[in-house]
């Protein structure tokens, strides 16, 4: 059974995701910070279901408490399924930009990603099978009207992925990128109203969770072994 690490398992595309890789046969920590309660309860939710599933709490912008907590999960096993999911909005036009709202959302987003997958990594090297998924964001692509440091710091988590990809691409790794559009989630319902999403979206709806899940859980597949290295967008036709 490969153990698999949602970030930002506790949300509505990262709970999605848990669910996907739980059904495909991995163990799954869900991963929360803020969003404690609905990990262990989205846990027990797998583990009723018959699939096994444990929550991990720590602050992904904290390197040494991200480090004791990934040394507890390495206790059990490597980790050989990673999707980094973390991720906050801290939306303001630019000129407005308070500095903290700029250096919040790289560290979740950036730091977040450097302090979860560097540890993890040399030990899936040794297992000589991996699966690193990234969460963007269709922001990194277009760009969007106020979310200059959210498209910054997701932006730059394709060029990471792309370099990662590289170094690990003869261990049998994958490193790969998924880039919603506008899903419906919590975060997104009160963003976009139905006409919004009509006259933005060629197919005239939002995305769903379970189906960023889906595309995730093939890249996190055998099926996908000759995948490394994109970014794979997933938006109904927006770009």
């Amino acid at each position: 059974m490969k153990h698999a690490l949602v970030t930002g398992g506790s949300g509505g595309i990262g709970a999605a995701i848990c669910r996907r890789l739980a059904a495909d046969g991995c163990r799954v920590f869900i991963h929360a910070n803020r969003g404690a309660e609905k990990a262990r309860a989205l846990a027990a939710e797998i583990e009723a279901a018959g699939g096994r599933a444990s929550a991990v709490v720590f602050d992904v912008t904290d390197a040494a408490a991200t480090r004791s907590a990934l040394e507890a999960i390495l206790a059990e096993g490597p980790i050989q399924v990673l999707v980094n999911n973390a991720g906050i909005h801290d939306d303001a036009v630019f000129p407005g930009m308070r500095p903290e709202q700029w250096q919040r959302v790289i560290d979740v987003s950036l730091n977040g990603f450097f302090n979860v997958t560097q540890p993890l990594t040399l030990p899936m090297i040794r297992t000589r099978w991996g699966r690193i998924v990234t969460v963007s964001s269709i922001a990194a692509i277009t760009g969007n009207r106020g979310q200059a440091n959210y498209a910054a710091a997701k932006g730059a988590l394709h060029s990471a992925s792309k370099s990662l990809a590289q170094e690990l691409a003869s261990r049998g790794i994958t490193v790969n990128v998924v880039a919603p559009g506008i899903i419906d989630t919590a975060m997104s319902e009160h963003a976009f109203s139905a006409d919004a999403i009509a006259r933005m979206v060629p197919m005239k709806r939002a995305g769903r969770p379970e189906e960023v899940a889906e595309l995730v859980g093939f890249l996190a597949s055998e099926r996908a072994a000759y995948v490394t290295s994109q970014v794979i967008s997933i938006n109904g036709g927006m770009v």
